[in-house]
């Protein structure tokens, strides 16, 4: 077979990005057909999914599949192989994080300080999990994709991947009214809609864990802090519409990634475009 200058065969993919917001934590989605990867580990963990064929690889004494569906696991130093285990050979989606981050998503997890977790297993079946794993691998690389949002969805992975795939999982503490807290940040959501907002930061105001804070937010609202945050947007733009803005000026000045972002969203809230509020404020 043809390779070309990464040593790749001809279809052969690999695409590595790294988040400036998120250090320590590196994204992968590669497709390999005659690869093999000899004995090896890695000073921190991996996480990933198969989306075609199928991996196989040597992991704690043993020979295991992952086929498509499944998730694959790595704890630091562990010494494991890689190789296709079917003719069409694999595609998958790969975390690759370190232990402090691993130490910060616990934690962002739990309440209180915990010991570092290691995954239970090399090869893991949960479908639930696995299309969690692959919907949030895609959102962290798309950067159209608000930073809320994604950061609310990799809690919510690990919170599951930590409780479910690890030894001595951690507890997470059940969700809860805080009234007080709750509302100083919709204030200040209503203060800085505008703004690419950090779920640690509205966390910090409300003096709760991150992930607590988002399971508070959302029981006592009925919406999570990112969808509390788009309809506000949405309404900040009809607002804007409704005195003439051009659409485009009213995304921009609202934290829409775009006309066509706030187009989706405010069509999806309101039941109407942002283009018929405009139409309907000019016929008037």
């Amino acid at each position: 077979m043809r390779k070309n200058a990464d040593g790749l065969t001809t279809g052969e993919q690999v695409d590595i990005r790294s988040l400036a917001e998120m250090p320590g934590l590196q994204l992968m989605r590669a497709s390999f057909h005659t690869r093999t990867f000899p004995r090896h580990s890695h000073e921190g963990y991996g996480v990933g999914v198969i989306e075609q064929g199928a991996l196989g690889f040597y992991y704690r004494g043993e020979n295991v599949v992952a086929p498509a569906g499944w998730i694959n696991t790595v704890n630091p130093d562990e010494v494991h192989t890689g190789q296709a285990a079917t003719e069409s050979g694999w595609t998958y989606r790969m975390f690759y994080f370190s232990a402090d981050f691993l130490q910060h998503m616990t934690q962002a997890v739990c309440e209180r300080p915990t010991s570092l977790p290691f995954f239970t297993q090399g090869v893991i079946e949960d479908p639930d999990l696995a299309g969690l794993i692959r919907q949030v691998h895609g959102q962290l690389g798309d950067i159209r994709v608000a930073r809320l949002e994604r950061e609310t969805m990799l809690l919510e992975m690990f919170s599951r991947l930590l409780v479910r795939h690890t030894y001595e999982p951690p507890t997470v503490v059940r969700a809860g009214r805080e009234e007080a807290p709750i509302r100083r940040v919709i204030d200040y959501l209503d203060a800085h809609f505008g703004e690419d907002l950090a779920v640690d930061t509205l966390a910090a105001i409300a003096c709760l864990s991150p992930y607590h804070f988002i399971r508070v937010f959302t029981r006592q609202t009925g919406l999570t802090p990112h969808a509390w945050l788009m309809q506000l947007r949405a309404h900040k733009a009809k607002e804007l519409l409704a005195l003439g803005l051009p659409i485009a000026d009213a995304a921009l000045q609202t934290g829409f990634a775009d006309q066509s972002h706030l187009t989706k969203i405010f069509k999806r809230i309101m039941g109407y475009t942002p283009g018929q509020l405009r139409n309907s404020v000019q016929d008037a």
